[in-house]
């Protein structure tokens, strides 16, 4: 009997030039920064899983905790028969966890990091052959058009968009705001019942949130010093990981914490043509992640053009998972 497989389309495949260009940029403003996209190799991809399992790592067991102690109000609001699209989807066990309460028709999972989730997909089609399983590799931080074949498809169905794990939080309020906005149109093209569920980092104590950053085992930073690897592989740049170390910080007037990659000693970087120098002690910004209060992120959801919200927390009130039509 011959295994199905899932459909898979990878966008923007050989936007080479782009990247280049904006990594080049970013190592040359007066504070150096790395977008958080560049963590998500199949190498990054796999730390961050490890993350998920650490003590003090608490978003992902606080998330599906709310999804389990209010199972039977958080499902009453999906579509039955739906297209899940997961933005974000990693190794699709955030999404998988929800199965044996509503299992959808079609399962979109898009990410940036393409054979990681070409390697998890053929896995997941092979568990549920009764779901059509199609995998989107691209960069959805600046745009949600798919194929046109699939498109078509998610106007044939009512939608469930998700974007779990608090990853809403690498952008900054603004951004966040436009990228809700491209949510809720995506949402609009599906059929009645549509809309998103999604995990929220809530504001906490510092060191709360710190920890979470900074494990003692080292995990996040050789999490955040694999970026350095990558960021040579895509630039030809000559960074040599034994000369950064990492480092954690709430920064409590831009309510996010700040993870950065700082430089040991006095060093030269080189790529292209172009070279950075950096004193001791000099950082490069390599990810935010903002926090929000319940107040503000409803209204951020009004703003993005949802409706109908509704919140759910743990006992901490850590987290939140929000549900928006």
């Amino acid at each position: 009997m011959q295994v199905k497989q899932p459909r898979f389309f990878e966008i923007d495949k050989e936007n080479k030039d782009a990247n280049l260009q904006e990594l080049s940029h970013g190592l040359l403003c007066p504070q150096a920064t790395l977008s958080p996209k560049y963590f998500y190799d199949e190498m990054g991809s796999v730390l961050f899983d490890a993350i998920t399992l650490l003590p003090e790592y608490y978003p992902t067991r606080t998330e599906l905790e709310i999804f389990v102690d209010h199972a039977s109000e958080i499902h009453a609001r999906f579509p039955k028969q739906a297209t899940w699209v997961d933005l974000g989807a990693g190794n699709c066990q955030k999404a998988v966890q929800l199965f044996t309460h509503t299992m959808p028709a079609t399962y979109v999972a898009v990410d940036i990091s393409v054979d990681y989730l070409s390697h998890n997909l053929k896995d997941l089609q092979a568990k549920f052959a009764g779901i059509n399983v199609v995998g989107v590799a691209m960069d959805f931080s600046n745009s949600l058009t798919f194929p046109e074949e699939l498109q078509k498809q998610l106007t044939a169905e009512p939608l469930l968009a998700l974007y779990l794990g608090s990853s809403l939080g690498n952008f900054n309020p603004t951004e966040a705001l436009h990228f809700l906005q491209r949510v809720a149109s995506l949402c609009k093209i599906g059929q009645p019942g549509s809309g998103l569920i999604i995990g929220i980092d809530l504001v906490k104590d510092p060191s709360t949130l710190e920890r979470a950053y900074a494990d003692d085992l080292g995990v996040t930073a050789a999490f955040n010093l694999n970026v350095l690897r990558r960021v040579n592989s895509l630039l030809g740049s000559d960074f040599d990981v034994r000369d950064w170390q990492h480092s954690a910080r709430f920064n409590m007037q831009e309510s996010r914490v700040e993870m950065h990659l700082q430089a040991k000693r006095n060093l030269a970087v080189h790529w292209r043509g172009q070279q950075r120098l950096f004193q001791k002690d000099e950082t490069i910004h390599t990810e935010n992640s903002y926090k929000w209060s319940i107040e503000k992120f409803s209204t951020q959801l009004l703003q993005s053009g949802f409706s109908n919200i509704r919140h759910w927390t743990d006992q901490k009130s850590h987290y939140a998972l929000f549900w928006a039509s």
